[in-house]
């Protein structure tokens, strides 16, 4: 008799249990030839985001947070225009054959685009996407830790060459105890996971060759045709790339982003990471030596994958409907690009039992840290992190979330708020949905709902400052409009940012906004006060962000203030470093002094 199946969200825990367990071994100890990647890639903006990525680095080997016997690097873009992560990907072949001349044709590698300055989640604007912390493990798992965890049977079953992802999503899945995923064939080869129609109208989809296996299996390798990005329903339909749940679907298997797909449902298989062997590889950056300088943005997806498969064409090359600035050599580049690679095949690893994750906005954030309760039981995620915290309350399935943060046993959370890397003194009320970090509230303090806090510490004139940003968690600092008469189009806080000027004293001129005065945004408006001090910094930034909420004045005219913009130029990574280390070890000394006393 056979045995019986595992339920797919078991399987799917299990596994992902299992790979996190894998990983803590590795932690702090040198690993043997093919256990790990040769090298691991992380992608910068420019060169502040390059030596903060490269410091924080250097601070988790010191702390032995990282497997060891590894290269790990951080490549940042060329200075001048911005070149996208399909950009980003040919440069940072540059710089691997710089660095080891043809050696890298026998390396793994892994390469994690993180160089944008996540302006949908500001709390990971300073230190980057990639050093997003979660609640997990200790030392804490920020994002890197959880790629490298869930890759983390990648390169024992992967021929030489260079996996890409991207900062701000998870992948989670199970293929079962007998099977692998094997990364050996020529050309591309990426994974695809079941999701529905609405969440392949942004992502890229995959239109597969037809394929017929006698049963449904979590692990299928398949060929793909062609490849869609953000394609409409209509052309999902057009293009046969939609499906519809058959009789195998009947055993609720953990699919994407669809708790279960019953009979009849209609699913497309939708993309995450994707391997490029060295050939390929190669390849492309003959291409990228040939033609020099990169004048325009080229998407790693969107302008790579699409020109693959047999079914691919030559017209998307002309649509920039997905394109958020169009350039001049836009399109002669995508067709280029297109002519390189077209006949390269595009093998497809589709993951039936497997899970995709986007955390790249403040929204996606509190959800998944506070309220998801499926992530939270597939990683293992923790309300309570790392931390000194009273116990915190549950309401209708929401739980605040504290990592790495030192709470005084009076103050109070409310449910689906996340803190991270603070401490909150006993008169500080945080209200629902917020999200602190980096702060030091000792005074007293109340935190509407819906708030955001983010303190930096600033380098001026060589003097420590520090200031935060302040303000809604639904605002849209990418929001831009071309002139100052439109800026009551602005909103902050739901408040028209016109008001807003008014309550804070502050007078519409061209000197408001930072950078570029073409486009005028929150993340350009120069709001936020610098402070001599860390405490004092957050607590003038709430005064500006109270006066919005009751309606009353707050003068920011005696301050000097700075836009978000600006306070990523003068970032001080090494202060905000050391005060992360401050609360780790405080928390370390705590936690020992209880063993101690419990023994």
């Amino acid at each position: 008799m056979a045995a019986e199946r595992v339920p797919p969200d078991v399987a799917l825990r299990e596994d992902t249990h299992r790979k996190l367990r894998k990983f803590s071994e590795l932690r702090g100890r040198p690993v043997a030839a093919g256990e790990f990647w040769d090298i691991v890639v992380i992608t910068a903006a420019d060169e502040k985001q390059e030596l903060a990525y490269k410091q924080q680095l250097s601070e988790k080997l010191k702390r032995k947070a990282l497997p060891l016997g590894v290269q790990y690097h951080v490549f940042v873009d060329p200075v001048g225009a911005k070149i996208g992560n399909g950009g980003s990907t040919l440069c940072a072949l540059q710089c691997l054959e710089k660095l080891y001349r043809d050696k890298w044709s026998s390396f793994t590698i892994l390469l994690i685009h993180s160089g944008g300055y996540s302006q949908r989640l500001p709390n990971a604007s300073a230190l980057g996407k990639i050093f997003t912390a979660l609640p997990l493990g200790n030392p804490i798992y920020q994002m890197l830790e959880l790629k490298l965890a869930m890759y983390i049977d990648f390169p024992r079953h992967m021929n030489p060459g260079i996996l890409i992802t991207c900062a701000d999503d998870i992948e989670l899945y199970s293929v079962g105890k007998s099977e692998v995923i094997r990364f050996d064939k020529p050309g591309f080869t990426a994974l695809a996971h079941p999701s529905s129609l609405t969440v392949g109208t942004t992502h890229g989809v995959f239109v597969l060759e037809p394929f017929n296996y006698p049963e449904f299996r979590d692990l299928e390798y398949r060929c793909c045709h062609r490849f869609l990005h953000k394609p409409s329903i209509e052309n999902m339909h057009l293009f046969d790339a939609v499906y519809r749940a058959g009789n195998f679907f009947e055993q609720d298997f953990a699919r994407g982003d669809i708790p279960s797909l019953k009979l009849g449902t209609e699913y497309v298989y939708t993309d995450s990471l994707f391997y490029i062997d060295y050939k390929s590889a190669k390849k492309l950056l003959d291409f990228y030596e040939k033609i020099g300088t990169l004048n325009c943005e080229i998407d790693a997806y969107g302008d790579f994958l699409q020109a693959l498969g047999p079914g691919a064409t030559v017209e998307y090359t002309r649509n920039t409907s997905n394109v958020t600035k169009e350039e001049s050599e836009l399109v002669d580049m995508r067709q280029r690009i297109f002519h390189l690679l077209k006949g390269t095949s595009l093998n497809v690893i589709v993951l039936n039992n497997s899970k995709f994750y986007h955390i790249g906005t403040t929204k996606e954030y509190l959800f998944h840290l506070s309220s998801d309760s499926n992530l939270k039981s597939e990683l293992g995620l923790q309300s309570i992190a790392f931390s000194i915290s009273p116990a915190m309350p549950e309401c209708f399935g929401k739980m605040p979330c504290v990592i790495q943060s030192i709470l005084d046993s009076r103050c109070s959370v409310a449910p689906g708020s996340v803190v991270e890397y603070s401490r909150l003194g006993p008169d500080v009320s945080v209200g629902e949905n917020c999200i602190i970090s980096g702060s030091y509230i000792i005074t007293k303090a109340i935190l509407p709902s819906n708030s955001f806090l983010s303190s930096l510490s600033l380098k001026m004139n060589g003097h420590l400052q520090y200031s935060t940003m302040a303000f809604g968690v639904h605002d849209n600092l990418k929001k831009n409009v071309r002139k100052l008469s439109d800026i009551k189009l602005l909103q902050f806080f739901g408040v028209c940012f016109l008001s807003c000027l008014d309550f804070w004293n502050l007078k519409v001129t061209e000197e408001l906004f930072s950078g570029k005065k073409t486009y005028l945004s929150l993340w350009t408006a120069r709001i936020f006060p610098v402070c001599s001090s860390l405490s004092d910094s957050i607590t003038t930034s709430l005064k500006m962000l109270n006066a919005i909420k009751n309606k009353s004045s707050f003068n920011l005219n005696s301050y000097q203030l700075l836009s978000i913009e600006e306070m990523l130029i003068y970032k001080d990574v090494e202060d905000m470093i050391t005060y992360r280390e401050k609360i780790f070890l405080e928390i370390s000394l705590r936690e020992k002094q209880t063993d101690l006393q419990t023994s």
